[in-house]
């Protein structure tokens, strides 16, 4: 068999080394007996199911970015340590991807200079340790998190046309080393296998299409009406969370819903509170040091009015849609207080939008009266009770 030309002889020594952690070329290599065995096809096999593993990972990576912030409130929940994982997710799956997607690069080169594919012991160790932590990750989402498979599902009706062109593309690219590989192998039966496999995958990837059913294929005249709108907590991208100015940043955006939390006041106040504690989006830390871990239940109203409620999404920026907000937006953001749910209901009547919330929390003692709290203050805001949800 030809030896590889000397400009793909001189490649290969700068690919060994990260690879295989050798210096030594295919020439000296031979005269040594240095092959690629069933066992290093077999890593490497391993290396691409590992960089597939990984891809799928990025995937759902991204998906899952809509819905990170209640992640992050959960972290905080549990240790009050307020910080954006979806930045450290994003880091970690890039770290993850890069390496194993060079890798696979290298093995690829590697291939079509000759080369054999000796993978070192430590890239196989980091292989396996690559392998694990996806694995993990995959089985905390489906553990903690199932309905984002859902949400997964629902995404590649719209990314399923693209993902199919890169798909195929991908498989393209692959012909040349897959072919440069059938060519060197000595085991017939290895190589109609190789070609077997590849087609049957290449043939199904052009009939792909026929079974894609995605918004991007359809006659605009075939396409589901728009489905409504529904604020969760307001607008929380484009302002504090459970605010008037959410509200009405959630009417901007064409909402039909305003979905919210309410809880009521130690003196009787409905007011609308996600968390059962006042610290995350409020400065109660500061203005009433000794009660901050107490729930939001034990102030009274008058106490409540006196914490401000938007300067934590400035200082935190849960979403990253901070740099868009303009200078008004921010000002008016660090002037939020706590709305009692009188005012969301007047706001919500006036904007011609429904408003849909639950009653926190469900195991209190007092919760009846809660109930008679809540259910006297809708009657007397005088909203249409059509436009009320009230969720058990």
């Amino acid at each position: 068999m030809a030896d590889p030309p000397a400009c793909c002889a001189a490649c290969a020594t700068c690919l060994l080394c990260p690879y295989s952690c050798r210096w030594i070329t295919a020439k000296k290599e031979k005269r040594k007996g240095l092959r690629t065995t069933k066992c290093d096809c077999s890593w490497f096999l391993f290396l691409f199911c590992v960089f597939l593993f990984t891809l799928v990972w990025l995937y759902f990576a991204i998906i899952i970015l809509n819905d990170f912030h209640n992640f992050n409130e959960f972290i905080f929940k549990q240790r009050k340590l307020w910080l954006d994982w979806s930045q450290v997710l994003l880091i970690a799956t890039a770290v993850l991807i890069t390496y194993s997607s060079v890798l696979l690069v290298l093995a690829l080169c590697l291939q079509l200079c000759g080369q054999p594919l000796k993978l070192h012991w430590l890239h196989k160790v980091l292989l396996i340790l690559t392998a694990l932590v996806v694995a993990a990750a995959f089985t905390g989402l489906g553990i903690k998190w199932a309905e984002e498979w859902r949400s997964a599902r629902i995404s590649l009706q719209a990314t399923g046309p693209f993902l199919h062109i890169g798909v195929v593309g991908g498989m393209t690219l692959l012909a040349w080393p897959l072919a440069s590989f059938v060519y060197r192998t000595r085991s017939t039966g290895l190589k109609v296998f190789l070609l077997l496999v590849y087609c049957t995958v290449m043939i199904a990837l052009y009939l792909a299409p026929l079974g894609i059913t995605s918004p991007c294929l359809m006659e605009e005249n075939q396409l589901p009406p728009k489905p409504a709108l529904v604020g969760h907590r307001g607008a929380p991208m484009l302002a504090p969370e459970n605010t008037l100015m959410s509200l009405r940043k959630a009417v901007d955006c064409d909402v039909q819903v305003f979905e919210t939390d309410v809880m009521v006041s130690a003196d009787g106040v409905p007011f609308l509170m996600h968390d059962e504690e006042l610290t995350r989006t409020t400065n109660v830390q500061a203005v009433f040091p000794e009660r901050a871990a107490l729930n939001s239940t034990a102030f009274n109203w008058t106490d409540l009015q006196q914490l401000d409620a938007g300067s934590w999404f400035l200082e935190r920026s849960p979403f990253p849609t901070m740099p868009s907000l303009s200078a008004g937006d921010r000002h008016q953001a660090a002037k939020q207080r706590i709305p009692s749910l009188g005012q969301a209901l007047e706001a919500a009547k006036q904007s011609n939008i429904s408003i849909m919330f639950d009653l926190r929390p469900e195991n209190h003692s007092d919760y009846q009266s809660f109930v008679n709290a809540t259910l006297a203050v809708i009657l007397q805001s005088g909203i249409p009770l059509q436009q009320v949800s009230w969720s058990p």
